[in-house]
C-alpha cells in the first residue's frame, strides 16, 4: 500500500482516521481555507505525484459547502499528478435529485456526478445510492457499497423466530427482500404516496404483520416522516414491537426524538455514513460503523480485486 495516500474534507476527517487504520496507512493532511470573499481553497500537503489517490468526503450538510471542498480537492490532486483519483463519498445527498418529477426542475445528482468528471475524478466509491438510475449517473468507475452485511450481524444477536423485515415503501422493497433473506424472515411492504411539503401517507402494508416483532428497513431516514407514518400503520395492524434500522442517518428535525418516542419503537439503528448530530443522541440509537467495508474496498480497488463480489449480499 506504499503508493497510495488518502486525504479527508472537513466532514470526512472522523471517518477516513477509522478506515486509515483499519487499512494501515497513514491518513495524509489536508488544508481548507476561506477568503476574505468567502471563496475556498483546498490544499493537499503531501506530495501525491503518480499515487493511488483517495479522497474522503461524505455529501452531507452543509452539503454545498462540502461538495465545493471535495471538488476542490480533486482539482488539487489532478494538478498534483495523481495517478489515479477515487472520491470516497460514503453519503451522496444529491442521490434524492434523480428524476423529472415536476416542470423546469434540476436533476441534481447527474449535474454533480458531471462535475465530478470535470474536476478530475477517475473513479467513485459510495454506498446506498437513493435509486439504482443514480448509479448510471457517473461516467466513471464506481463501486457502490451495501450496509446490508453490517446491519444483519447486528441484528443476528437477537430472537429473529417471530420477525417480518418491512421496507416503507416498494422502492426499496429488493434491498428488504435483500435484508430479510440474510436475517431468514418474512419480508413486507409499504406502499406510499409523498405529496408536497414533505407529507407521506403509507395507505397499506403489503404482507402478514399482526402480532409480529418487526424491522422496519429503509436506505435514508432524513426528516423522519415516512417512519412516522409507517410505525402508525404497524400500531393499527396490531404489530407487536418495532426495531428501525437504515443506512444514512440524517435525522434531521429531531427525527430520532421522534422516532423514538413512539412506544413500540425498541431501537434506532443506523451507521456512520453520515456524522453523528450531537442533538440525536438517544439511548435507543445504535450507530454502526461501515468504516472497514470501505477500508476492503479500498484495499481491493488498490490491488486490482473484485469489489463487487466481496459487497455483493448474496455473499454476506
Amino acid at each position: 500500500m506504499t503508493e497510495i495516500k488518502v486525504f479527508a474534507g472537513t466532514a470526512g476527517q472522523a471517518f477516513a482516521e477509522e478506515m486509515c487504520g483499519t487499512l494501515g496507512v497513514p491518513l495524509s493532511p489536508a488544508r481548507v481555507q476561506r477568503f476574505a470573499n468567502d471563496c475556498l481553497e483546498a490544499q493537499l500537503l503531501e506530495n501525491c505525484r503518480e499515487q493511488d489517490v483517495y479522497l474522503i468526503q461524505p455529501i452531507v450538510a452543509p452539503t454545498q459547502e462540502n461538495l465545493m471542498e471535495l471538488l476542490l480537492m480533486i482539482d488539487a490532486a489532478k494538478g498534483a499528478s495523481a495517478s489515479r483519483i477515487t472520491a470516497v463519498m460514503p453519503h451522496f445527498a444529491y442521490a434524492r435529485s434523480d428524476k423529472k418529477d415536476a416542470p423546469r426542475i434540476s436533476i441534481g445528482g447527474r449535474l454533480v456526478a458531471d462535475l465530478l468528471q470535470t474536476a478530475g475524478v477517475d473513479r467513485v466509491l459510495t454506498m446506498a445510492l437513493h435509486a439504482p438510475q443514480v448509479h448510471a449517473f457517473f461516467r466513471v468507475p464506481t463501486d457502490q457499497l451495501n450496509a446490508l452485511r453490517e446491519l444483519a450481524e447486528h441484528f443476528r444477536g437477537s430472537d429473529l423466530s417471530n420477525t417480518t423485515v418491512v421496507s416503507p415503501d416498494l422502492g426499496n422493497a429488493k434491498t428488504a427482500t435483500a435484508f430479510a433473506r440474510m436475517l431468514g424472515t418474512p419480508v413486507a411492504a409499504g406502499a406510499k404516496e409523498r405529496y408536497e411539503n414533505d407529507r407521506v401517507v403509507i395507505t397499506s402494508i403489503i404482507g402478514e404483520v399482526s402480532g409480529r416483532d418487526i424491522i422496519v428497513l429503509d436506505d435514508e431516514i432524513a426528516n423522519g416522516s415516512t417512519i412516522i407514518a409507517v410505525l402508525e400503520l404497524l400500531r393499527q395492524a396490531g404489530a407487536k414491537s418495532v426495531r428501525v434500522a437504515c443506512t444514512h442517518g440524517i435525522f434531521s428535525n429531531n427525527a430520532v426524538t421522534r422516532i423514538a418516542a413512539v412506544d413500540s419503537v425498541q431501537s434506532i439503528v443506523t451507521t456512520n455514513t453520515v456524522p453523528t448530530k450531537t442533538e440525536s443522541a438517544n439511548p435507543k440509537l445504535t450507530v454502526l460503523s461501515v468504516a472497514p467495508a470501505f477500508a476492503e474496498a479500498i484495499r481491493r480497488i488498490h490491488s486490482g480485486e473484485s469489489v463487487s463480489a466481496l459487497f455483493n449480499p448474496q455473499h454476506a
